[in-house]
């Protein structure tokens, strides 16, 4: 079992905060700040950076996590969105109610089509994930219209 973070770090509070469904949503500038304070761009060899978008989700539970991305010359690396999500993961949670990835200059990103899809197979929320962008808040099913699940979902529903 890891070692809980330290309380100076900006890791601090991704595990479990004690909250319930019942107060679980997080403000959007929390999460704002949260994905800002993991930023840390850096080349971590010759052939790879890091840190330079970071990202922070809330679940259903009020707890929030966070991570950066990992850019590697060979494509083998993975965006910020990920390793919140595998955080999260890793905690045992799988419902994600709101996600933001922040870049380098603290621009908001929108999460990239491998995100969308991703967050959409993970999250039991599936399209109704609230995704912050730059001037407001949607969600997944609007960045992913007619997505192939969806067909899928209402074929079994109908059966």
């Amino acid at each position: 079992m890891a070692a809980a973070p330290m309380a100076s770090s900006p890791w601090r509070g991704i595990w479990s905060s004690g909250r319930t469904s019942s107060d679980a949503l997080v403000d959007n500038a929390s999460l704002i700040q949260r994905a800002k304070a993991v930023l840390n761009p850096r080349r971590i060899s010759p052939s790879v950076e890091a840190a330079g978008v970071g990202s922070a989700l809330a679940t259903d539970k009020g707890n929030i996590y966070v991570g950066v991305c990992i850019d590697a010359e060979c494509s083998l690396g993975f965006c910020a969105e990920h390793a919140a999500i595998a955080a999260m993961l890793t905690a045992g949670e799988s419902t994600i109610e709101t996600i933001v990835a922040v870049n380098w200059d603290g621009k908001i990103l929108p999460p990239c089509g491998r995100c969308r899809e991703f967050i959409y197979q993970v999250s039991s929320k599936r399209g109704n994930t609230r995704i912050v962008l730059q001037d407001k808040t949607v969600l997944l099913e609007t960045l992913l219209p007619e997505h192939w699940r969806s067909a899928i979902d209402q074929h079994e529903v109908e059966r």
